[in-house]
């Protein structure tokens, strides 16, 4: 499937060989000016070498992380993780930044400038299509997808980063000013940086996510720490460089490697003024109590579709259901997982067309493959339980892949769907079991009358998950109903809803919990990258009259 080229892994105190290396390689110009490692090169018999950055310095570790290629199982990237020795110079970095962060509205304003700078350059180097196909090609490699999936990912990267080019970075740090009771006063509010954070986010998006969080981060005054999912950790060592390349100070931004409990010590040790943290509800919950509530957290989300009863579009109504359940083989937080059909819909061919479809993905372009966070026994194992549900039946799938070299540490199965009846789904005995997310290609459907239609709307309020959901209906009345008895952060109306798809033009996160955390947009960076800070003037003058009142 990949052309395996031979390349050099990068090795901490060779740095600047290796760029030399590279310069002089079959890559391209445009690539070869930032990055260390050949993305369809890499190999079990040449691997990459993955690399820390603290203060300003590229460093190694004696310690190394072996990750297997989730293809064939090979050992082609070398991470130096850092353990819990050698985490001092990383709460130094941090907790060098003063709370008032790196720059604010008073302070070295002119890094505001520099930043919409930085995304200038970094927009059009993501926009030249070597080095868009050198992170595409990257992603493929470590988290597996097909490459409209993969590339989809970049072009979002370079629009986010068009957005905040020029004055739209100062833009963010936007004040505003009231009238106070007397001359001389007025009140101003500010958002502030929060100084030292850090970024936590997951293998699924390996570029996306990181970049984004990172910029505004950057963007609002903050220092930050970015810790990326080792397995695919160096899809953003790469970014960096190249943002290095762009005008970004080296020292703005610590990069590192680790395994969860280093990372906890490290966090407990610097005590980051905020933490973003992207992933499992499980690990979420746990940065919530050891640090004390400073997080923002975008958690794992059990999402719905409901298909109103108004039946029209088949065929489109079939290709979206398919492409949120099963791509990049159901590895998104926005995945379909419960799908709840009018009964219209039941007397129409949408499954045996949502079976077509998922029959056509394969593995050989990568529209279906590994899944990276269970094995197929797990997978497997989840389905028997709900098969032994009183009327539930297996749709399609529920199979292994065959023909593959996937280490079975990884999951491969085919595209899968359940039926549960609605009456079962929402008896105490079967709600936990049917509500678990299983991040692969695995979705429930059900249907439900129109009577029905309040039981569906009490089986959504008593799910803990509440990030995307759609609402497929043009009925007006139908989607005021569903909308006013919900509470999903990213819920998408109308004939064409979708519950994935994170662009760069909406927010994209929870509702329902204060500790919800948005991308991508104006809002979602100032919700999460700053707090509101009032500054007060009043400057005079006192009343020539004024006399010293009595007590009070």
């Amino acid at each position: 499937m990949f052309n395996f080229v031979v390349n050099r892994g990068v090795r901490a105190a060779s740095v600047q060989r290796i760029y030399n290396t590279f310069a002089s390689s079959n890559l391209p110009r445009s690539v070869s000016s930032f990055a260390t490692v050949d993305a369809e090169g890499v190999s079990g018999s040449s691997p990459a070498e993955v690399l820390n950055l603290v203060q300003g310095k590229w460093i190694g570790s004696s310690n190394y992380n072996t990750i297997v290629d989730p293809l064939n199982g090979d050992s082609f990237i070398k991470v130096a993780e850092v353990d819990e020795t050698g985490i001092q110079p990383f709460v130094e970095s941090l907790s060098s930044c003063p709370k008032h962060g790196v720059h604010n509205p008073f302070k070295a304003p002119e890094r505001y400038l520099m930043l919409g700078d930085v995304s200038t350059k970094a927009a059009h180097m993501l926009s030249l299509p070597k080095v868009s196909d050198f992170f595409t090609r990257l992603i493929q490699r470590v988290s597996p997808k097909s490459y409209q999936q993969a590339h989809g990912e970049v072009y979002v990267t370079r629009k986010f980063l068009e957005n905040f080019c020029g004055d739209q970075v100062r833009f963010l740090a936007r004040s505003f000013a009231v009238p106070g009771n007397h001359l001389g006063q007025q009140s101003h509010g500010f958002r502030w940086p929060y100084g030292p954070v850090a970024i936590i986010t997951p293998f699924n998006f390996p570029l996306e996510i990181p970049l984004l969080q990172l910029m505004g981060a950057l963007y609002m005054g903050n220092k930050p720490v970015l810790k990326v999912d080792s397995k695919v950790s160096i899809v953003m060592e790469q970014m960096l460089r190249l943002l290095h390349t762009c005008g970004l100070p080296v020292e703005d931004v610590d990069f590192i490697n680790s395994d969860g409990k280093t990372m906890n010590k490290l966090l407990q040790e610097a005590n980051p003024q905020m933490t973003l943290f992207t992933g499992s509800s499980r690990v979420a919950e746990k940065l919530a109590v050891d640090l004390k509530g400073k997080v923002k957290l975008e958690d794992a989300g059990f999402d719905w579709k409901i298909l109103g009863p108004d039946v029209q579009q088949e065929d489109y109504i079939a290709w979206v259901c398919d492409q949120d359940a099963y791509a990049c083989s159901g590895q998104k937080c926005s995945a379909q997982s419960l799908l709840f059909m009018h009964e219209n819909w039941s007397h129409t061919s949408l499954i045996s067309k949502l079976k077509d479809l998922a029959e056509r993905r394969k593995l050989d372009d990568l529209t279906i493959g590994p899944v990276l966070t269970f094995t197929t026994e797990s997978m497997l194992e989840h389905m028997n339980k709900l098969l032994e549900i009183p009327g539930s039946k297996l749709l399609f799938g529920g199979q292994p892949l065959k023909d593959h070299s996937i280490p079975s540490i990884y999951g491969a199965i085919k595209p899968t769907a359940v039926y549960v009846p609605l009456e079962e789904i929402v008896k105490d005995k079967n709600y936990e079991l049917v509500t678990k997310e299983i991040f692969g290609p695995f979705q429930i459907i059900t249907d439900y009358k129109n009577s029905q239609l309040p039981i569906v709307l009490d089986a959504l309020e008593r799910m803990h998950a509440h990030l995307t959901a759609a609402v497929v209906s043009n009925d007006p009345l139908f989607l005021q109903q569903v909308i006013g008895n919900t509470v999903n952060g990213t819920t998408y109306a109308g004939l064409r809803a979708r519950t994935t798809g994170a662009p760069q033009n909406h927010w994209f996160g929870p509702a329902g919990d204060p500790r919800g955390a948005g991308i991508g947009t104006p809002e979602a960076i100032k919700l999460v990258w700053s707090c509101h800070r009032e500054i007060i003037y009043d400057i005079g003058p006192v009343p020539n009259n004024w006399e010293v009142p009595p007590s009070t």
